[in-house]
């Protein structure tokens, strides 16, 4: 267990890293709050504020975590707070601990979105204002002609009935850390989930930052879909292709690496929070 270390922010310090976080996020989130405001959708970006509970205001306002005072500032979160959440921090440390545990698969080329979509009617694909790439038949023989491995349970719930029995594995919500490993793009994606739900305990720049991952991951997710989201700029990875499957691979290879320094980061945070628990 790491040595909690009580500190102190000189309030310039403070105040200048706060405004940082704020301009930060502002930049962020500027285009979903302007869509919202007009009430237009976007299949990509507006995932994060509807799948995802964090709302941008939440994720603007700025925390040094637990175990730093604010000279001259607001209170921060107390031993009491950690002790509430106890079982939360415990449950996530253990499943970013297992996960990290485990060699990166980058095998499953992004077929659960496929899954989702697998023998629907067309009042039940998700995005149903963009059209499938390939047509419905066309999606279901890319589903039918390939290994279907999603290992992560809140994918995997959404596969349509008839995709279910396809899937090498069974993830379920209870034992997410027997199957999450580091090449999934929704267990990338997570890890802004699991930042945000232990703030303001960790350092509010620490959640900015698994934020933009799941930002740039969700971009490759989606291209990587059947649908065809040409008319928003996004070029398909058609995985259906070696070629394409080639291209999935090799940035899943890169979002992996660039997951992995911040899943070890909300490890330390997590071990450091139960160490004062």
């Amino acid at each position: 267990m790491p040595v909690l270390e009580l500190r102190s922010l000189p309030e310039a310090v403070w105040r200048a890293r706060a405004a940082a976080h704020e301009d930060r996020v502002d930049a962020l989130v500027a285009e979903h709050l302007a869509r919202r405001g007009t009430g237009g959708k976007h299949p990509v970006h507006d995932f994060l504020f509807t799948y995802y509970s964090f709302r941008p205001a939440q994720l603007r306002r700025w925390s040094p975590g637990y175990g730093v005072a604010l000279e001259g500032g607001p209170d921060t979160p107390t031993t009491e707070d950690v002790r509430a959440r106890h079982d939360l921090v415990a449950g996530t440390h253990a499943l970013l601990v297992a996960t990290a545990g485990r060699p990166a698969n980058l095998g499953c080329f992004g077929l659960h979105e496929w899954a989702m979509v697998y023998r629907a009617s067309a009042e039940e694909v998700r995005h149903a204002a963009y059209p499938l790439r390939l047509g419905g038949a066309g999606t279901d023989a890319v589903v039918d002609g390939h290994r279907v491995a999603c290992s992560h349970f809140d994918a995997y719930r959404f596969f349509t009935p008839a995709a279910r029995p396809l899937n090498a594995l069974s993830p379920a919500a209870h034992d997410r850390p027997a199957h999450e490993q580091p090449g999934c793009l929704h267990a990338g994606m997570d890890l802004y989930k699991h930042a945000f739900r232990l703030a303001p305990l960790v350092p509010a720049e620490l959640v900015a930052d698994c934020f933009e991952l799941a930002r740039d991951i969700r971009v490759l997710d989606m291209r990587a879909a059947p649908y065809d989201l040409t008319a928003l700029g996004y070029e398909p990875v058609r995985i259906e292709t070696a070629e394409g499957k080639r291209e999935y691979a090799e940035a899943q290879r890169g979002f992996a690496e660039r997951g992995a320094p911040l899943r070890a980061r909300l490890v330390e945070e997590c071990a450091r929070l139960l160490a004062a628990a």
